[in-house]
């Protein structure tokens, strides 16, 4: 195959031959100028359809050109082409030349000005199996095959029962009592599927490691399971394909893959990429002003009430409802505008009219984080009984806001995640039992915090949400409707309002407290 320009005709040969490369080739490392420049998207993307585009890099990096092309019906259709990032694939490339074995999407690189002008496809051949010359005498064979069968018999035998017993050993425990300490991250993965090119590590979590990633002119965010993992990566493949689960507060999927084979297997899952991270690392580095605050909380509350809403007339079909089962601020995302979405839904449980939960275990999520019945493992295994564990963790959520607040009249203090002064950073199961099942001890609401109209009528908000007692708790789309009313109500005020404030908290009519669980 041989492209060039917006799309060309297959020739219908059986040989295709291709043409030496050119003398006037530059020896070694081609510097890359500029390369042909084609975008099939223009109009949506509102660039320039075709032309020539300059390339700017780092200076101790290589700069390439690339192609990438389908193959309808015996037509090269072009996609795009342009400037590549420095990828070792590339170097020494002065011809742009795509080797795989019939890809989706062909892709290739090269080094050289305009170098991506003209592509072609030539797949590699497979290896060449030459027979042995000299065969064995029949009587040695068939001797060394009746003694090793039985061997590989065993040997299959004893790797089949380790792996079951492997299998059931990771299915498990990790889930139970998930670690804080994730280790080390796994080598940075291969990147010979293009166009989808890993960047740089952007975090670490149980089940894996997210990436920054390019995929031709966007970001994406790619999390990669180890095989181990399997488990999750498909619960949260399966998650993201429920009818309904595009929402803007929700984490926008874009694909799964699965990269390598055998025992060095990854499963790659692709998300939308957003650069301010999660909340958790957002209120490290920075505090929140009020108006901040309720967006952050009410963007929240409206991506969680919708997964838990069951919407049988959904257009996309029937949206069951969903419980998170690892609410927490590391798990919730924030866009450019700081507008929230929820992510990772390796735990989460799915609920159908008249089909049970299925075989799952009641004690997972992230210990600090964990609602009193999920420490005592007393929970009833209803659907309501897991929403109502999800709004706990989300008070606790409230609470991190809050203790990052600038509306209060009194200093911010740094940051600390929710039960830190109580037991740390790492606490251990039976620690969060005692403060929280047995002392019934939750995070600490300043007293400065009763001083503003809105930070008061939050605090009461956040303990409707972790009370002890799951029926009294509230629901998402209650907790939304109310930061929207305590927006409205609560003007940042100063010191001298102290007393009105006061007088205030006690007359505003809040929404109902009960639950629509």
């Amino acid at each position: 195959m041989r492209g060039g320009g917006s799309s060309a005709k297959l020739t219908s040969c059986h040989a295709v031959f291709f043409p030496w490369i050119s003398v006037c080739a530059i020896l070694g490392r081609s510097e890359t100028q500029e390369c042909a420049y084609y975008n099939s998207s223009w109009e949506k993307e509102r660039t320039n359809r075709s032309g020539i585009e300059p390339c700017y890099g780092e200076k101790d990096k290589r700069r390439h050109c690339f192609a990438t092309w389908k193959n309808v019906s015996g037509t090269v259709e072009v996609v795009k082409q342009g400037c590549w990032l420095d990828d070792v694939n590339c170097y020494d490339s002065n011809e742009c030349v795509e080797r795989k074995e019939s890809p989706d999407v062909f892709f290739c690189c090269c080094e050289g000005n305009m170098c991506n002008e003209r592509f072609l496809y030539v797949p590699e051949a497979p290896p060449q199996t030459t027979s042995n010359p000299f065969p064995q005498k029949p009587q040695l064979f068939s001797t060394l095959l009746y003694s090793l069968v039985p061997i590989i018999g065993l040997a299959a035998v004893v790797l089949f029962s380790f792996w079951m017993w492997r299998h059931h050993k990771l299915a498990y425990p990790a889930a139970l009592v998930p670690t804080h300490d994730p280790g080390p991250s796994p080598p940075s993965p291969l990147m010979g599927h293009k166009p989808l090119q890993l960047i740089e590590v952007k975090a670490r979590g149980r089940f894996g490691c997210v990436w920054k990633a390019q995929l031709l002119n966007d970001y994406v965010a790619v999390k990669i399971f180890p095989i181990q993992d399997k488990l999750s990566w498909q619960n949260e493949y399966e998650i993201y394909s429920v009818s309904g689960m595009k929402h803007d507060n929700i984490l926008h999927f874009i694909g799964v893959e699965k990269r390598n084979n055998n025992l060095d297997l990854e499963l790659w899952l692709i998300t939308a990429y957003h650069d301010k991270g999660s909340l958790t690392d957002y209120l490290k580095a920075n505090v929140v002003s009020w108006n901040e605050l309720c967006h952050i909380a009410q963007t929240t509350a409206r991506g969680l009430a919708y997964l838990h809403e069951d919407i049988p007339g959904h257009k996309d079909g029937h949206k069951p409802s969903i419980a998170h089962r690892d609410i927490k601020s590391k798990n919730v995302l924030l866009k450019t505008n700081l507008t929230a979405c929820i992510a990772d839904f390796g735990l989460a449980l799915q609920f159908e009219a008249g089909k049970s939960a299925g075989d799952t275990h009641g004690q997972v999520g992230t210990r600090r984080y964990m609602a009193p019945e999920v420490l005592e493992g007393a929970i009833n295994f209803q659907r309501d009984s897991f929403l109502r564990i999800d709004m706990y963790a989300f008070g606790l959520v409230l609470w991190e806001l809050a203790a990052r607040c600038t509306a209060a009249d009194g200093p911010v203090d740094e940051y600390m995640l929710p039960f830190e002064e109580e037991v740390g950073q790492h606490p251990s199961l039976e620690d969060m039992q005692d403060v929280v099942v047995h002392k019934k001890l939750r995070p600490c609401l300043r007293d400065c915090w009763q001083k503003h109209t809105g930070l008061a009528m939050l605090c009461e908000t956040i303990e409707d949400c972790w009370d002890h007692e799951a029926e009294a708790r509230l629901s998402a789309g209650c907790v939304e409707e109310r930061i929207g009313q305590m927006q409205r109500q609560a003007p940042v005020i100063g010191p001298e309002e102290i007393v009105t404030v006061v007088t205030m908290v006690t007359n505003v009519d809040l929404p109902p407290k009960e639950s629509s669980l």
